[in-house]
């Protein structure tokens, strides 16, 4: 998962060049969808049923929708670096939504110390003594919205998707299929289609972040939530700055500031005391 997920920031950024934010946001669930529903079908996997429905289709408000249209908006003007170092602070609002909105566990005073640092993690992250630099605050307020966002659909996947005892292949085909059709009317009303005539890498990193990141990749959360519980889920997204990073200098040419890797540390550090570790 850290693999793709980390990736994922370096395919977001080519497939900008392809489409909108909103067009990169439909494709990778829409994509994500077809390819989980065909194998679904090949394994003769039951789909789901009724109301399942409706769970799955906030599932995917907060766990696709939202967070890949709001990473899309933001990455048109941040570094993939920068998005997947605020992505990583995603077990701090995990937590938080655990401790506020699902009241599933107490408040520790560990667990405050680590949101605290957390928070001061972004700040250095964002070189906050610099203002936001060149980074618009609104991208920046997009990246930070769409880690809330996680926070708040990973404890729900655990408390109402996985006691439905679907197949991680169905309730991902489910989930970010549900996230497409929400974002369609979306996708159409907000521009063109297309903005750039397809190219290999385009079209190839548009395919990989739908394949791969909203399908195969959601498959394997729904695993791991149903094996080892929302907490630990959330932490895949300590290793993806690194991996976004290396990607980012490698292929992007991004710049690397000092404080980022200094403020990536302390945000992991915050999280890792958030989950009372």
């Amino acid at each position: 998962m850290a693999l793709i997920w980390g990736s994922s920031f370096l395919f977001t950024e080519l497939s900008l060049e392809l489409t909108t934010y909103f067009g990169v946001a439909f494709w990778r669930t829409f994509l994500g969808a077809v390819s989980m529903a065909v194998l679904g079908l090949v394994m003769k996997l039951s789909f789901p049923k009724g109301k399942q429905w409706l769970h799955l289709w906030v599932a995917g408000l907060f766990m696709s929708a939202i967070p890949f249209a709001l990473f899309s908006y933001a990455q048109q003007s941040t570094t993939s670096i920068l998005a997947a170092i605020i992505g990583a602070s995603m077990p701090m609002f995990t937590l938080l939504a655990i401790m506020t909105i699902y009241r599933t566990e107490r408040v520790t005073l560990i667990a405050t110390v680590g949101l605290l640092i957390g928070l001061v993690g972004v700040a250095i992250t964002l070189g906050v003594w610099e203002g936001f630099g060149e980074n618009d605050p609104l991208a920046i307020f997009a990246l930070v919205f769409a880690a809330v966002s996680y926070g708040i659909g990973t404890p729900y996947i655990k408390k109402f998707i996985t006691p439905m005892g679907l197949h991680g292949v169905t309730s991902a085909a489910g989930q970010v299929g549900m996230a497409a059709l929400t974002l369609l009317p979306l996708y159409l009303l907000t521009g063109p289609l297309f903005i750039a005539a397809p190219r290999l890498e385009t079209v190839g990193a548009l395919l990989a972040l739908g394949v791969l990141g909203s399908g195969f990749a959601y498959r394997l959360y729904h695993g791991v939530i149903a094996s080892a519980g929302s907490t630990t889920a959330s932490l895949v997204t300590f290793s993806n700055p690194v991996v976004a990073t290396i990607w980012g200098v490698l292929l992007l040419g991004e710049t690397l500031h000092w404080y980022e890797p200094v403020g990536a540390v302390v945000v992991i550090l915050g999280a890792y005391l958030a989950q009372r570790r």
